[in-house]
């Protein structure tokens, strides 16, 4: 059973495709053109499409890939030198659900001139990530991701939700289940790993349109593929949306007082196919260096996961969306939440259906921890390989499980009654130019061992502080107009 029809049809795990399975499929299925996939440095896929002219041909671009023009794609190439080559990846073969001619797309890996892999490319920069953390803690880095998103669509004053109260509302008051449901559906045919979807919090009306939260949530992969899944359910959305003329954005504010949309990032750690963030039923003490590591980092994390103006403008108190440095349990006005892990005891199933017989069953596979500081803004793979760089820096810090105990809050931090206690945490940053700034003082983390290039952040934090945008949040305040102008300008972000 997989939803993937190139999976289901060849009878093989995707990381097992090979060649000669992508040319048979073709065959059988009658496909007509081939789409290499790829990020470019604005967070956005890129397509480059092929008519199968015959088998010799196809066989070509299956095994040499084909060039592209590397300074078009990203800042840090220069055109005097710009030609890449894109080399397809089988295991992430899908069939376009879009294409009205049959094609079969593929997510592509970017080489340079001496057919070595692109140190700077988003997908090798993740990849050195992993091998990174794997080699200091002897575990596989394992992400997924929360995609937040607002669907706009015309008022037609019908079963009217109530205002900033639409959390897992069904029709006909959330008019756009059944769109997310199609979204799910196509999601998973390319390979994505879908947990569940559900309305969010954010609805309103404005200017006689409809604006509708949703969230679709995956499972825990490698991340890799975590960021795969991500880049390529962003692309989903946006394509159904345009094909059922409905509108979307991933931006993180839509206007003031209203929900803003994030894009928060789970993580585990594997080993052996066992879960390592529990330890006789508790956070384990790995977990904690983990969580001490993004303590560390969590201010230049927004170099990553806040890319515009705009994600500043969420990052305020009361809006379930951290403004300082802590982490806590089951907390959401923390910066890292330990979510519920199923790790009472209780066999809750047999409790709810007394006619089934009672069992043990492990969960320990469950836990993970959130980062909820990123937002739709991200480069999903620079905002993971970032966190992997975190997480793996908790182990090298000696006092990390000191860290842990001291920014671990078990209260509502915004709370008043809580005020001494806020004023111990370190804030985030609050605007892209804070963030450039302290990347550029922690960029020495993220440069060890190779795993981001200096290019690399020298791009990220040139194009954070364009945007000169130090003193934005305070000149605009509450200015509804103001903030809309923004939202228009940053609209289709990430």
């Amino acid at each position: 059973m997989n939803a993937n029809p190139v999976v289901a049809y060849l009878q093989k795990p995707a990381e097992e495709l090979t060649k000669t399975d992508i040319m048979r499929f073709i065959s059988e299925n009658d496909i007509r053109m081939v789409n290499f996939m790829y990020p470019g440095g604005d967070g956005k896929l890129k397509t480059l499409n092929f008519v199968i002219n015959d088998a010799a041909y196809l066989d070509t671009i299956l095994t040499c890939g084909e060039r592209v023009d590397g300074s078009s794609l990203f800042s840090f190439v220069e055109a005097g030198s710009s030609d890449l080559y894109v080399i397809p990846r089988y295991a992430t073969a899908f069939v376009d659900p879009f294409a009205e001619i049959p094609t079969l797309c593929m997510l592509c890996s970017f080489f340079d001139k001496e057919g070595s892999l692109l140190e700077s490319a988003p997908e090798q920069t993740l990849a050195k990530a992993c091998r990174a953390f794997t080699r200091v803690t002897g575990m596989e880095f394992h992400a997924m991701g929360e995609l937040e998103y607002y669907v706009i669509f015309d008022d037609d004053g019908c079963f009217p939700a109530i205002d900033q109260h639409g959390y897992h509302e069904s029709a006909p008051y959330a008019k756009a289940n059944e769109f997310r449901a199609k979204c799910m559906l196509y999601i998973s045919q390319t390979g994505g790993q879908i947990k569940y979807g559900h309305s969010e919090v954010g609805n309103f009306v404005l200017d006689g349109k409809v604006y509708e939260q949703n969230e679709i949530e995956f499972l825990p992969v490698k991340a890799e593929q975590a960021a795969d899944q991500l880049m390529l359910a962003k692309w989903v959305i946006r394509n159904l949306a345009y094909r059922m003329g409905l509108d979307v954005t991933f931006a993180p504010k839509i206007t003031a007082g209203k929900a803003g949309s994030g894009l928060h990032i789970h993580m585990r750690m594997m080993r052996d196919g066992r879960n390592c963030m529990v330890e006789d039923g508790r956070l384990s003490d790995d977990a904690r260096r983990m969580i001490a590591g993004m303590m560390l980092l969590a201010p230049s994390i927004t170099a990553f996961g806040n890319k515009t103006p705009m994600s500043y403008f969420r990052l305020v108190p009361h809006q379930e969306a951290p403004t300082n440095v802590c982490w806590g349990d089951r907390n959401r006005s923390v910066l890292v939440r330990v979510p519920l892990g199923w790790n009472s005891g209780v066999d809750m199933c047999h409790a709810a259906n007394p006619s089934q017989p009672s069992c043990e069953v492990d969960t320990t596979m469950k836990q993970t921890v959130e980062m909820r500081s990123p937002d739709g803004s991200a480069d999903l793979y620079q905002l993971i390989a970032g966190l992997c760089v975190a997480c793996r820096c908790g182990f090298e810090m000696p006092d990390a499980l000191e860290v842990a105990e001291r920014t671990y809050v078990n209260v509502n931090i915004h709370d008043a009654s809580n005020k001494e206690r806020l004023a111990q945490l370190a804030q985030l940053p609050d605007s892209c130019v804070a963030s450039a700034d302290c990347l550029e003082q922690q960029r020495g983390y993220y440069e060890r061992d190779g795993v981001f290039s200096a290019a690399t952040i020298d791009s990220i934090i040139s194009q954070l502080r364009s945007f000169n945008d130090s003193n934005l949040r305070a000149e605009i305040g509450q200015d509804k107009e103001a903030i809309l102008r923004l939202v228009h300008t940053y609209f289709h972000c990430g």
